[in-house]
């Protein structure tokens, strides 16, 4: 077993089935927001992340499964282990060169749609507009090519990527992330985040 499988396997299950069913079962993993999940992904890959931050996986990324696996621990599982500490984004400027080697080798389109959004989304973190705009026509592809019963997921997908486009296209960067960061916020940027739905 490649040493990325586990990883991948606690991350979108074992049993692989459609997108909306592994959405459906893994979604309260990836985006709930619960101690207890967070102290797993340390306990379990805790020291995975730690040596993909120190640079030691890069024979990971010479495989389209090892590549995604290697983002997941630079993009996701820091902002779960980290979660509310400036560590949450340590791995952000790693990952970033790290997805567009992958995109160049072609490495997206040998995964599973519902693994692309995993690779897509670091692109959708960036507090660069550039990159918020690849993110979002990415997310876009995904759903051109979404079968019939499945668009209104992509769909999903993509609507937060506009959003977070929208976000770095009004402020430069995320303001939910300024306190975190020890970033002052502006006056407008506290208005935002009075709003609902203003913190991914």
């Amino acid at each position: 077993m490649p040493a990325w499988q586990p990883l991948l396997d606690w991350w979108f299950g074992a049993d692989h089935g459609t997108a909306a069913e592994v959405a459906a079962a893994r979604q309260s993993l990836w985006f709930g927001k619960r101690d207890s999940q967070d102290r797993e992904a340390e306990a379990r890959f805790g020291a995975l992340v730690e040596q993909a931050l120190a640079g030691q996986l890069k024979g990971w990324q010479d495989d389209p499964q090892g590549w995604l696996a290697q983002l997941i621990l630079l993009d996701q599982l820091p902002r779960m282990i980290f979660r509310d500490t400036p560590r949450a984004f340590a791995g952000d400027s790693l990952a970033r060169p790290l997805l567009q080697d992958g995109l160049e080798r072609g490495w997206d389109r040998r995964l599973a749609p519902i693994q692309r959004v995993f690779a897509y989304l670091v692109f959708e973190h960036a507090e660069d507009l550039p990159l918020q705009n690849r993110a979002v026509e990415l997310f876009a592809s995904l759903l051109d090519e979404a079968a019939d019963n499945e668009r209104t997921l992509f769909a999903d997908y993509l609507d937060f990527a506009e959003r977070h486009q929208r976000v770095i296209a009004r402020f430069g960067r995320f303001p939910h992330r300024n306190a975190i960061l020890g970033r002052l916020s502006t006056d407008e940027e506290q208005a935002f985040l009075r709003e609902p739905g203003s913190r991914f």
